[in-house]
């Protein structure tokens, strides 16, 4: 879990707004504050360089740099010993860094 506060002034704000029925306004109120803690309203743009650390002005050797450097830190074969979850965490990442690496050569190459 990464943020809390929001459930926390959700289950106020909701009890405190249903004042016939505080249960279900906590209730109410605590669901809202989950939807905003993880990001339900958050627009999720496709932004590749981001993936990498970079900005949209970064040189094609940055690039690179960071496409190279991320790997070779996420790599699944340079956690092959680690626990499961970290290896799942370390491909899941791995494949990001390619997915994004990708996208930015192919609208390097579409300019």
């Amino acid at each position: 879990m990464k943020r809390w506060y929001g459930k926390l002034l959700g289950f106020f704000a909701g009890a405190a707004l249903f004042r016939t029925n505080p249960l279900f306004g906590a209730l109410i109120g605590l669901l809202v504050g989950h939807a905003f803690d993880t990001d339900w309203f958050k627009l999720r743009r496709d932004n590749p360089y981001a993936a990498l650390g970079l900005t949209s002005d970064a040189t094609d050797a940055e690039v690179d740099q960071a496409y190279r450097r991320l790997m070779s830190q996420y790599h699944p074969d340079r956690v092959a010993g680690a626990a499961s979850e970290l290896r799942e965490q370390a491909e899941i990442r791995a494949r990001e860094i390619n997915q994004a690496y990708d996208r930015i050569k192919t609208l390097r190459r579409n300019r």
